[in-house]
């Protein structure tokens, strides 16, 4: 069973419907809002694992880097199924990793940038318009082309 797509713009709304079924199917999965973007919307942490050693990785810091939460995102599904099969991933051992490693993956850090330029952001909003109107005070940075005049 698939979850997460990887054949489509990835958005802030499938990305907490991934996480929300993610964690139906993986109660194991840590995850928690750890903060609101500019619009509002949650940013969201999914921890791995309960060992000492500690990583993070994080995703969308730029909205052109959305493809960046797919990535990220279809690494937790994998990582969980292994879990479950009790099977490895790369090479590694889940389970033996899973009690090593706290694993904390922020997939989307910029959910209002990844909005916006996979066209998931109301053209007519405010936020929409203020971002069109900043890039037209900067042309010389390649600004998503919807928001060109």
């Amino acid at each position: 069973m698939s979850i997460v797509p990887t054949n489509v713009n990835y958005n802030s709304f499938l990305m907490l419907q991934n996480l929300i079924i993610l964690n139906r199917t993986y109660p194991f999965l840590n995850i928690q809002s750890v903060g609101k973007s500019v619009l509002g919307k949650n940013i969201y942490v999914a921890k791995l694992g309960r060992g000492p050693k500690e990583v993070f990785y994080s995703a969308s810091i730029h909205s052109n880097e959305w493809i960046t939460s797919v990535l990220l995102m279809k690494f937790i599904e994998d990582y969980c199924a292994s879990y479950v099969n009790r099977s490895s991933l790369y090479g590694y051992s889940i389970r033996n990793l899973f009690n090593s490693v706290s694993i904390y993956i922020m997939p989307m850090v910029n959910p209002d940038g990844v909005d916006l330029v996979t066209g998931f952001l109301n053209p007519y909003s405010s936020a929409h318009l203020n971002a069109k109107n900043i890039s037209n005070q900067f042309p010389d940075i390649p600004f998503p082309s919807r928001l060109e005049s």
